[in-house]
Parts: C-alpha cells; sequence; structure tokens
C-alpha cells in the first residue's frame, strides 16, 4: 500500500490511465475485429466502410502509447491486404 502522498496519488491516477487504456485497446479490437468479419462474409463495402473507421482508431492508440508504431503499422497492413483481396 502507497505510504506517501505522492504514491498516494500516483496509485489513484494508475488506476484512472489503466481503465482508460483498457477502453481504446477495446475499441481498437472491436473495429478491427470488424473489418475481418467483414471481409470474411465477402462483403467489400461494409470492409471498406470498417476498415476506414479502423485505420484512425489504430493510429489514435499510436498517439496515445496503446500500442507500438511498427504494431500499428502491421495492423493496418495486414487488414488492408484482406480488404484488397476482396476485389479478385
Amino acid at each position: 500500500m502507497a505510504n506517501s502522498a505522492q504514491a498516494i496519488k500516483r496509485a489513484r491516477q494508475a488506476v484512472k490511465r489503466r481503465a482508460q487504456n483498457n477502453s481504446l485497446r477495446s475499441a481498437l479490437r472491436t473495429s478491427m475485429k470488424n473489418v475481418v468479419k467483414a471481409a470474411m462474409a465477402g462483403d467489400k463495402d461494409a470492409a471498406v466502410a470498417a476498415y476506414q473507421i479502423a485505420v484512425p482508431r489504430i493510429d489514435k492508440s499510436v498517439s496515445k502509447g496503446i500500442i507500438h508504431c511498427n504494431n500499428a503499422a502491421r495492423y493496418k497492413s495486414r487488414l488492408n491486404a484482406r480488404v484488397k483481396a476482396l476485389a479478385g
């Protein structure tokens, strides 16, 4: 248990940050899952729309420090490959 006032405040902040990070991470995963679902169903229009929603969320997760920038690039690349595969 935190003993100093500073440690108590930091523990309080950590709880808030953890909740915010979990919320952003959950929204990120959901948006990526929506792209995959639409691609698996073969619905190109829905997949493109979901991809356009997912990309800004991925970028925001990077800026907030939720995921690493290389991880984000990999996510975007793989999602984009799924969407492009529907064209052919």
